[in-house]
């Protein structure tokens, strides 16, 4: 089989997933059609744990490492398809391109990592030091890495690699996420009497002049840690003629490497229990948002919002060696960081393994009308694929 023949499967399953629509909660064709692709492919292992993830495995010969290529099969909604250039759920071709839902984020990376592992397995059979994992993850939209735990447990993976959107450069960390909940507890009484209460939006303007003064740390390479004002909300809401007696906002806090759940928190409570104590008439509280979503097998999956920061400095050895043999045929990847949050919160940032990220198309095209992957960038991700698993296992 060409080159030429291998990036045509490569395309057909990208457009082939795209046509299948996989929100949140809804992965289950897709997942039907990558464990299909799987099995077919010759995969010694291909299952489906309790929350939908489709995990497969095939030994080597030899022993040697475990490297896994880890990708998310659920998208965010299409809220008005009317709005597309062409439909989002049709994968079609047009002007070197392939437009859809997904196609980004991330199914031009899952179908690229899956035929480059059947590709492999097809030519080297078990002449190979390691085992290869690929899966398909759920619920990732809703919780980076959550769901993931439950294939690094399963599996114990020793390199793990994230497809989400590089522009096919080597990634080697990111800014993890968290989203705190701020609340202010007042009194409520009619308007017209407002000194019989106790305003829960006045106390949170003072809490809000008292967190901005807040400054998270900042790292040379992955940047400046952030605690930003997303959403306010007051109750009851609406208020005709009432004086709120709850508050409630929410910050989106960008997370450096080393910054932990109880230390997050901890900045937050000290600056809220300082203005409290010089100003008593506030009544603030700060905790972690948390969600519950079900999966599509039923299984409830659930997680408060706090998503580590990771940085891969460790593994500079193999990472120079991959970026190596894709420039001997003419690729030459950056090597930066994500911009955006993914499942490596949890393989890095939680369970500390060897991860770096690799994939078609640009983050900024990621939940867009008119979402798209280029056939040339879906090309080259399949051949960086071919690149690692030669790399690391060979």
């Amino acid at each position: 089989m060409g080159l030429q023949e291998e990036t045509e499967k490569v395309v057909e399953l990208c457009q082939e997933l795209v046509r299948r629509r996989s929100y949140s909660g809804e992965e289950q064709n897709v997942a039907a059609l990558l464990e299909e692709t799987l099995k077919q492919g010759g995969f010694d292992c291909v299952t489906t744990d309790e929350f939908g993830n489709v995990i497969a495995e095939y030994k080597g010969m030899r022993p040697g490492k475990t490297i896994l290529f880890d990708g998310h099969m659920d998208t965010v909604p299409v809220p008005d398809e009317s709005i597309w250039t062409y439909h989002p759920f049709a994968g079609e071709i047009h002007d070197g391109r392939i437009y859809g839902r997904g196609t980004s984020d991330m199914k031009g990376a899952v179908a690229a990592y899956t035929r480059a592992a059947v590709d492999f397995i097809a030519k080297h059979g078990r002449d190979f030091s390691g085992k290869i994992v690929v899966d398909g993850i759920v619920e990732e939209e809703c919780f980076e890495g959550i769901a993931s735990r439950s294939v690094s447990s399963a599996v114990k993976p020793d390199i793990v690699v994230i497809g989400e959107a590089s522009d096919c450069n080597l990634k080697i960390g990111q800014r993890g996420r968290a989203e705190l909940i701020v609340e202010t507890h007042g009194t409520s009484c009619h308007s017209s009497n407002p000194e019989k209460g106790n305003n829960a939006v006045y106390q949170m303007t003072e809490v809000i002049r008292t967190l901005r003064e807040i400054r998270p740390a900042e790292h040379s390479f992955l940047g400046k840690g952030i605690l930003e004002l997303v959403d306010i909300k007051s109750s009851p809401y609406p208020g005709a003629s009432v004086v709120p007696d709850q508050c409630r906002a929410t910050y989106d806090r960008r997370l450096l490497v080393g910054e932990t759940k109880s230390g997050v928190l901890a900045l937050v409570q000290e600056a809220l229990n300082s203005l409290m104590k010089q100003q008593p008439w506030i009544h603030a509280t700060v905790r972690y948002a948390s969600g519950q979503e079900t999966c599509y097998t039923g299984r409830k999956i659930a997680a408060e919002r706090f998503f580590p920061g990771w940085l891969n400095e460790d593994h500079m050895d193999m990472i120079h060696a991959i970026a190596g043999r894709m420039q001997q045929r003419g690729h030459c990847p950056e090597i930066t960081k994500y911009s955006f949050c993914t499942n490596g919160s949890h393989y890095a940032g939680e369970a500390g393994i060897n991860t770096f990220g690799l994939g078609p198309s640009s983050e900024s095209l990621a939940h867009t009308v008119d979402e798209y992957v280029s056939l040339k960038q879906l090309s080259e991700a399949y051949r960086c694929y071919l690149d690692v698993l030669e790399t690391i296992l060979r």
